[in-house]
């Protein structure tokens, strides 16, 4: 099952545990997968952000986004190209008609979309 939530960074609780009050400001060094903190007398200090490399990180939104983006482009193509002939259609039909009451009820019904 598929649950979004905020990735937890292990990396800041090592560090507080390590330094408490002692740290004026924290980032995130995701290529390295650390979390660096700068120390109130100026010296750095780094942890590593995994406790395991083999350990799955549950699915964020920009995870999907960034893994999938090739399968959501496709969907979002296949679906825009579906409305565009449906459309399409809807207009020659009303073209096509003889009638003119029945041309301006399929023109009127599809001038929302």
């Amino acid at each position: 099952m598929l649950t979004l939530q905020r990735r937890h960074l292990v990396g800041h609780d090592i560090l507080l545990a390590r330094h408490g009050n002692h740290i004026s400001a924290m980032r995130v060094d995701r290529s390295a997968g650390r979390v660096i903190a700068l120390l109130d007398d100026g010296s750095v200090d780094s942890a590593p952000n995994l406790i395991s490399p083999d350990l799955q990180l549950p699915d964020t939104l920009k995870s999907v986004i960034r893994e999938d983006w090739k399968f959501l482009t496709l969907v979002s193509t296949g679906i825009a190209a579906v409305c565009g002939v449906m459309l399409a259609a809807a207009v020659s039909m009303a073209g096509m008609s003889g009638d003119p009451a029945m041309a301006q009820l399929l023109a009127n019904s599809y001038s929302a979309y």
